[in-house]
Order: structure tokens, then C-alpha cells, then sequence
């Protein structure tokens, strides 16, 4: 299993709502901020973009919010190397105040070249670290849906 500690980031006061914890947009953020440093760390940020026109698009996220996070914090987020294909790459991330889960991200990105217009195949390279980084067993809390009905 492989967990990768990519990012931790203060809570900023102006993501707090009147309760005084972090807003449920502002959960995204700190996520959003480790997915670029993901990018980088399997070379394909925007250097990568810079070089070739590709990027990652996010094309789904489903966001799970488990505990409060109030100030002062510091979120300690860790990223899951779900799966990988030609063209695709799921990963999760999880958001730890004070070793506290608090919120999980799971996030599914297409390789998309902006020059052409159309999704393409990652560079061999870039799939072979992903695929190095893969979970051998996916959470439990993965590949959930939102329903009223109990499954």
C-alpha cells in the first residue's frame, strides 16, 4: 500500500463559516491544492502542460465529510493511487487534523490535450510511476454512492 504525503496546509479563517469550522466548499481546496502537487510529483504538472499541452481534467469527485475542522489546524493530506489506465487516473485523498480523518476525496481525471482538443495516452513513463503507486487494496469507503436507500 503505498500513501503518499504530498501536502499540509493551514486552515485560513476566511474559509470558516458562522459556526466557526471549515466550510463544506473550503474542504475542496486544501484537495484541490495536494492534486496539483500530485501532478508534479508524477510529472505531469504544469511544466508537463507548459511542455506538451496536456493536462489533467477533473471529470468527477465525490467528497465525504467525517469531522468538524476548526481553527487554528493544520490539515495533513495523504493521496491514494487508486487505478490507472491509458488515459485515465482515479486517486483518493484523505484529510487528517491532529491524526483525526476528517475528509476524503475521491477524484477521477482524464490525460486531456488542450492543443487538440481530445483526450490521449499518458506517456509511458508517467503510466508506469502511476501504476508503481497503485493501492494493492482499495479502502472501503471507495466507489460509494449517494442514495436513501441502504445497499
Amino acid at each position: 500500500m503505498t500513501v503518499l504525503r504530498l501536502h499540509a496546509e493551514a486552515l485560513q479563517d476566511s474559509w470558516l463559516d458562522a459556526y466557526g469550522h471549515l466550510n463544506e466548499a473550503y474542504y475542496l481546496v486544501p484537495f484541490s491544492n495536494t492534486t496539483w502537487i500530485m501532478q508534479d510529483h508524477f510529472g505531469i504538472g504544469t511544466d508537463y502542460f507548459d511542455a506538451t499541452g496536456c493536462a489533467i481534467y477533473t471529470v468527477e469527485t465525490h467528497l465525504r465529510y467525517l469531522n468538524d475542522v476548526r481553527a487554528p489546524a493544520t490539515m495533513d493530506i495523504e493521496t491514494l493511487m487508486l487505478g490507472s489506465d491509458a488515459k485515465k487516473i482515479w486517486f483518493a485523498h484523505k484529510m487528517l487534523v491532529a491524526g483525526e480523518l476528517c475528509a476524503t476525496a475521491e477524484f477521477m481525471t482524464l490525460h486531456y490535450n488542450t492543443r487538440e482538443g481530445r483526450t490521449m495516452e499518458m506517456p509511458d513513463d508517467i503510466r508506469a510511476s502511476l501504476k508503481a503507486a497503485e493501492m494493492d487494496e482499495i479502502p472501503d469507503w471507495v466507489g460509494r454512492q449517494i442514495s436513501l436507500v441502504k445497499k
